[in-house]
């Protein structure tokens, strides 16, 4: 899908990356699925450990939104374990820690889909113009640092001045906390008014309110 933004308008550009840019690739959940279900000796049809996955995802997304706070992966999946009837009691932590090295690489295996697919083109002027753009995200299940590297497989990395992501800076979307971080970030190498700051995402709480309540430029974006 295309769309396009007004480059003239702004300075700075701030965007979502789940759902705005990028998708999950619908092999990678399949098989991150059976991952869990087999790592961890679930008994349970795969279809019920997939509602329950699906369940606790849209769940802390939803807490992430009321509170601001990151919440950590590793205690989302020992909800899930407990839910489905493991005791978490016989997991360590290098056991979570073994099973999330194996997710990463699943995930990174398994590439996201590009949903906005002009948007090198719509990089590549904000840069001819001398304007500059970042990344702020919320993390659930897949961290920074593999997100980063799916960036730079898309060719996209070298157009972000930076890029904040929730489960490194400890604090989600909407939280003003985070926004904060973008602002000072750009001022570190820009001076800026807030009202020069446009933020594009598809959440209308984290990224649309988050952003207007605390003084950016926002435009809401659905794919």
């Amino acid at each position: 899908m295309f769309v396009e933004i007004d480059i003239d308008s702004y300075e700075h550009f701030s965007f979502d990356l789940w759902l705005t840019l990028i998708r999950s690739n619908p092999d990678f959940k399949f098989k991150r699925d059976s991952l869990f279900r087999d790592f961890f000796s679930i008994d349970k049809d795969i279809d019920e450990v997939r509602k329950v996955i699906r369940h606790y995802d849209v769940l802390f997304n939803k807490i992430s939104e009321k509170t601001g706070n990151h919440i950590e992966r590793e205690e989302v999946f020992l909800l899930m374990l407990d839910a489905l009837g493991k005791e978490i009691d016989a997991i360590d932590e290098n056991h979570l820690k073994s099973f999330f090295q194996q997710v990463d690489e699943l995930f990174l295996n398994n590439m996201p889909v590009l949903l906005w697919e002009n948007i090198e083109e719509i990089l590549i002027e904000i840069k001819e113009k001398n304007k500059t753009a970042s990344i702020m995200s919320n993390t659930a299940f897949i961290h920074g640092d593999s997100l980063r590297k799916v960036l730079e497989h898309l060719g996209l990395a070298q157009y972000f001045s930076f890029m904040i992501f929730s489960d490194e800076v400890k604090a989600s979307k909407p939280n003003a906390q985070v926004f904060d971080m973008v602002f000072k970030k750009i001022n570190d190498f820009r001076k800026l008014d807030k009202e020069q700051v446009l933020h594009i995402g598809d959440n209308k709480i984290a990224d649309y309110d988050g952003a207007e309540t605390f003084g950016f430029n926002s435009k809401l974006v659905k794919f």
